[in-house]
């Protein structure tokens, strides 16, 4: 009787989970293309396609994976630490006030979280425009600029957007942690003559770690595999803003290379599976420590 209720969640799984995961490895030994031959009647290559995604002597060149994989690490750097840190500050700013300001803060942050990526891409192509772009217009007030930032500095570009987008979760995430914490611990505290560093250093941040473990984790896992710069700025100018989600979308959809893009998807499942272990592991160890 259980086995009947989980059949159609099973079903699911198997169609859209498990089979499309076992074709990508399949595929990824082959040398499926869309068009040509070899989309009647792939053969088998073994491991060339993963040979030559790391292929020393191109390893590096821009618009191959080897430098694709560099942008994305800089990306998810820059990305992580913006929206934790954002996060955290917006958290403490408010942190047990009540009024009208915190709750206008909280929905204009959230509604940057939840509204279509395309509209919001559009928004910021606008932002960042060269000659009517309003950061330009602000920049203006001080003397500074204009720039063209999606061809001048378009790796910061994008991860401004994906912080300003982002932001939201880490805030809500931090928030709530902060709201465990008994109030008798800081009241004790600033009793005590401690500063505000002194207390979120000593009191606060080692409460709310394992939720911040937990963001860091979560949303380093999120930016590794957006998608939504692409909306911004299509990978280019000149591959510089081709992060690996992009670069997998290029070789697999634009160059119709099947084999190919499917050893890029296979490399950076594996990636996330290490991240994602990562991620239980702590998890684990928090579960340990509570008991």
């Amino acid at each position: 009787m259980g086995l009947t209720f989980l059949s159609p969640a099973l079903l699911f799984i198997i169609l859209f989970l498990l089979f499309p995961f076992v074709w990508v490895v399949v595929i990824s030994f082959t040398d499926r293309t869309l068009l040509g031959a070899s989309a009647v009647s792939p053969e088998f290559v073994g491991l060339r396609n993963y040979l030559q995604l790391f292929n020393p002597e191109r390893w590096m060149r821009r618009g191959e994976f080897g430098y694709s994989l560099y942008l994305t690490l800089i990306f998810v750097a820059g990305s992580v630490a913006g929206q934790m840190g954002l996060g955290i500050i917006l958290s403490l700013l408010f942190y047990r006030r009540e009024g009208v300001l915190k709750e206008v803060m909280y929905t204009l942050v959230t509604l940057a979280w939840i509204l279509p990526e395309a509209a919001m891409a559009f928004t910021w192509s606008a932002f960042f425009d060269r000659d009517a772009g309003t950061l330009n217009a602000i920049l203006g007030w001080f003397g500074l600029g204009p720039y063209d930032w999606l061809l001048d500095y378009p790796l910061l570009s994008i991860i401004i957007f994906n912080i300003w987008r982002g932001t939201a979760f880490s805030m809500l995430l931090m928030t709530a942690a902060l709201g465990s914490i008994r109030p008798s611990y800081i009241e004790t505290a600033m009793v005590a003559g401690a500063s505000p560093w002194q207390r979120f250093r000593d009191i606060m941040f080692p409460l709310v770690r394992p939720q911040f473990l937990t963001g860091l984790v979560l949303i380093t896992l999120w930016t590794f595999n957006v998608f939504s710069p692409f909306l911004l700025t299509q990978g280019g100018p000149a591959f510089q803003t081709e992060i690996v989600a992009i670069h997998t979308y290029r070789v697999a959809f634009r160059f119709y290379e099947f084999g190919r893009g499917s050893a890029i998807a296979v490399v950076v499942m594996v990636i996330n599976l290490i991240l994602a272990s990562v991620y239980l592991l702590s998890q684990r160890r928090q579960g340990v420590r509570a008991r």
